[in-house]
């Protein structure tokens, strides 16, 4: 399965800011695989990275759904979900976010470094 595929369903619920990050995310796990930096190309080694970082933000994807889910429920009136369970669940999506960003930023910190080095 294409990374570009997935990328695509996960980021469907995402703002445009935060597509930006996942699509250099992206690029860099196909740059890193040896690839051409299209998303879609990626060879076997890569595909433990490749299934990692589709697992991770799908997780991601899932937990902001899951809260966006929530709140709406909490909103209408569902007896079903308290004002604890909406908080948490919130808190825990932008965690889970947040972390994703933080370690985006490391993966790119990182790639422009090795790709500064003199050979």
């Amino acid at each position: 399965m294409a990374i570009e595929s997935v990328g695509a369903s996960v980021t469907s619920a995402l703002s445009p800011a935060m597509k930006d990050g996942v699509q250099q995310l992206e690029r860099m796990a196909a740059q890193a695989a040896g690839g051409s930096g299209q998303p879609g190309e990626m060879t076997e080694a890569s595909s433990d990275f490749a299934g990692m970082l589709k697992d991770s933000l799908a997780r991601v994807s899932q937990s902001q759904q899951v809260a966006a889910g929530q709140a709406k429920a909490f909103e209408l009136g569902s007896p079903d979900v308290s004002l604890d369970q909406v908080m948490v669940a919130g808190q825990k999506a932008s965690l889970e976010f947040e972390m994703t960003v933080q370690v985006r930023n490391k993966l790119l910190s990182a790639y422009k470094e090795i790709m500064n080095m003199a050979v």
